[in-house]
């Protein structure tokens, strides 16, 4: 694809109409394609967009918002009014490794059903497929609110990862259809970067409905899980109705402007009416390099999970205690809101997402260490530290993201490798769920060390990835018409 500026309109050279973006999957040396000329109004492009924003990315947010608060609010059951004995872990009588056991049962249907979600959603629009995961999903939050025992607990966290799995990498995968690949980090940041906002939230809720406990009879636990899951079955009728699916169907759009949005991607995009093949799938499968950016994921996922999972017990950890340990999980997650934006930003801007991973992936690594190495009793200086340790965590995951979709050249792939990605890394979210022992608390040594860790390989990985990005570009040096890998 090339692109030329002309008096404020675009020369959109592209591949032919008929065919879908260009395949280039597993060799250094794209081919090329038949093209034809789409001239493209630069303001009228700029105008599009921000209409395309307006329709996706605040309905998103909020989805992704909703799902990440129902998903870790058992984080926060689990110490709700310990202090007078009616927590969830107290209530239910359930040991340390039971409760983990039902952490890590979520993710097992996570991984198992992220990939087939992803074709579901190709095969059914985004907006009937996302409604009903959030119906039922929401309907399983409130299921939570009545179980008495672990069993229950167990069986109802399955389901519930069974739902939510398609969510993170269906709504990433929608953006692959509206947006070119230096469009993505930033719009990908402000989805991932609702998590934090879900843990802010989530500890804000938290401590307000700590005030319900036994209120009609209920301990303020279930109250939590019954309150946090009505929005998400109320939302699902909007998302039914409002959500967009692909720019060829977009009846929101006038002609012209779906024309537009087809044409401003093709070559760098997905392609709504495309189809998936079987060579495609097998392609993307046998494409090495893609497993060096599912094991990156791997690295971000061990410290996403453990921290989320277990924020309000780590700072319970740093003396503050039942309600207030609740309110105190606020801080780092309202600052990751922040440092992700930014983060994405640059890397989008600057076209710099590798090195915007790599200085994330560092910048963590050494807090979580630092924080190890301080003694159990420096509450402070090990709290200000997990302020710069959340949010540096958190704010690698926009420019991966957006750095694994730019390197993907057709539909068949963006369909498959972003769940796999998703996926892979769930492994090291089951990992995140057994570093943080209760029997080394305050200090838990083994849960920062095992994230400094994860943060420091995923470092070097970024770079080899890199490396190996930039070696197969020189390869291509002085070639027209080609596409290059981005970094």
């Amino acid at each position: 694809m090339l692109i030329t500026d002309i008096k404020g309109r675009k020369e959109f050279i592209s591949p032919d109409k008929g065919e879908d973006i260009e395949k280039w999957s597993g060799t250094s040396e794209p081919p090329t394609a038949d093209i034809n000329v789409y001239i493209i109004d630069v303001k009228e492009e700029a105008r599009l967009v921000r209409r395309i924003d307006l329709r996706l990315l605040p309905a998103s947010m909020f989805i992704y918002l909703l799902c990440f608060i129902d998903r870790s609010n058992i984080g926060n059951a689990k110490i709700l009014n310990s202090d007078t004995g009616d927590s969830l872990a107290q209530t239910l009588r359930i040991s340390d490794q039971q409760y983990l056991i039902a952490l890590m049962i979520f993710f097992v249907a996570y991984i198992v059903f992220e990939t087939p979600s992803n074709y579901m959603l190709k095969k059914f629009s985004p907006s009937r497929w996302l409604a009903l995961l959030m119906l039922c999903w929401g309907v399983l939050t409130m299921a939570l609110g009545t179980v008495h025992n672990f069993a229950q607990l167990a069986a109802v966290r399955f389901l519930l990862g069974a739902f939510e799995a398609g969510l993170f990498p269906g709504l990433i995968y929608c953006l692959t259809f509206w947006y070119k690949p230096e469009e993505r980090a930033l719009r990908v940041a402000l989805i991932s970067a609702t998590p934090t906002l879900g843990g802010a939230f989530g500890g804000a809720i938290a401590f307000g409905v700590g005030q319900l406990n036994h209120v009609r009879g209920l301990e303020a636990w279930r109250w939590l899980f019954i309150i946090e899951g009505a929005p998400s079955i109320a939302c699902a009728i909007i998302v039914f109705f409002l959500f967009p699916d692909f720019p060829e169907t977009s009846t929101w759009l006038s002609a012209g402007e779906r024309e537009l949005a087809i044409e401003r991607i093709r070559g760098v995009a997905s392609l709504g009416h495309a189809k998936i093949t079987w060579r495609e799938t097998k392609e993307t499968l046998t494409d090495w390099r893609l497993y060096l950016h599912y094991l990156i994921f791997v690295s971000i996922s061990v410290p996403f999970s453990s921290i989320s999972l277990f924020a309000p017990t780590i700072v319970s950890g740093l003396g503050f205690e039942g309600l207030q340990a609740q309110l105190f999980t606020v801080p780092p997650y309202a600052i990751a809101f922040v440092v992700t934006i930014v983060v994405a930003w640059i890397a989008d801007r600057y076209e710099m997402r590798s090195w915007a991973a790599f200085t994330t992936f560092t910048i963590a690594g050494v807090s979580y260490i630092a924080q190890g190495a301080l003694p159990p009793e420096s509450f402070k200086a090990r709290y200000g530290l997990l302020c710069v340790a959340v949010p540096f965590s958190y704010a690698s995951v926009p420019p991966l993201f957006s750095w694994l979709t730019a390197n993907l050249r057709n539909t068949g792939a963006s369909t498959l490798a972003v769940p796999l990605n998703v996926s892979i890394g769930s492994l090291g979210q089951i990992i995140g769920i057994f570093i943080f022992k209760s029997s080394e608390a305050p200090g838990y040594p083994t849960g920062l060390f095992t994230n400094a860790a994860f943060q420091i390989e995923g470092a070097l990985f970024v770079l080899l990835l890199r490396a190996i990005y930039v070696r197969r570009n020189r390869r291509l040096a002085g070639q027209t018409g080609v596409m290059t890998w981005r970094l």
